[in-house]
């Protein structure tokens, strides 16, 4: 009685062994026998204890550190460059088929190519176009990727350090850009205000500009001075003001 509970209870637990709750964001892929039946999910499943073998896969966005890289750009300048890298399982039957490890193998995929586009251009192209650097690593990653179920969402880069002298250089060159634009700001303000004391001196030459400085004068004078001033009246004043 109790050797036959015993199997009883043996035969039991196996055949529950084989239920498995697969969340939303899951998948498995179930091998029977060593052969590929397909990706169940999600939901509940059942997998029949030592013949068939389940792998579970995320289906959401992963997120990927590329670690800093050695790269000598196109001008022979020693970088160190960073980046992140967005991707997602697509196909996940592909992914444990195609690929022992799709994790590690879209890990190193991303820093060869890293190496590779940082390489081919120039310092001041990799610091100023960093968003056509980034559709190009993403396309070349993506197409590698693409036989393994695997498709890259975006990679960024993140992190470029550069050497310290090189750093120094460039302080002092932006330092200098800005000493160019101040001097070329004065220099305008300089001809801006020559032009305009040009134009008034042209203005001044005018007959009537003259006389309208000349009434000015005296009511400067006799506002600030009460005594009775003679002042002196040119002819061509007094013949223009009669003509008008």
């Amino acid at each position: 009685m109790l050797p036959g509970l015993a199997v009883l209870l043996v035969v039991g637990a196996l055949l529950l062994s084989g239920v498995k709750v697969v969340r939303e964001y899951e998948r498995g892929v179930v091998l029977r026998l060593g052969r590929i039946t397909g990706a169940r999910g999600p939901g509940l499943i059942y997998v029949i204890p030592m013949i068939e073998q389940m792998y579970r896969l995320d289906m959401r966005t992963i997120t990927l550190d590329v670690p800093s890289q050695d790269v000598i750009t196109r001008d022979n300048v020693s970088v160190k460059v960073s980046a992140v890298l967005y991707f997602r399982v697509v196909d996940p039957n592909r992914a444990i088929v195609e690929v022992q490890n799709f994790l590690y193998a879209t890990s190193q995929l991303a820093q060869t190519a890293l190496r590779s586009v940082c390489g081919q251009a120039k310092l001041d192209e990799l610091l100023a176009e960093r968003d056509r650097f980034n559709a190009r690593l993403q396309e070349i990653i993506d197409t590698s990727t693409e036989p393994w179920g695997v498709k890259v969402v975006l990679v960024e880069v993140k992190h470029i350090d550069l050497p310290e002298e090189m750093r120094r250089a460039m302080a002092q060159q932006a330092e200098a850009e800005r000493l160019r634009r101040a001097k070329v700001i004065s220099a305008e303000g300089e001809f801006q205000a020559a032009d305009r004391l040009a134009e008034a001196a042209h203005l001044m030459e005018a007959g009537v500009a003259m006389q309208l400085r000349y009434l000015q004068t005296l009511t400067q004078i006799g506002s600030e001075n009460n005594q009775t001033i003679l002042f002196p009246v040119p002819t061509d004043l007094l013949r223009s003001l009669m003509a008008r």
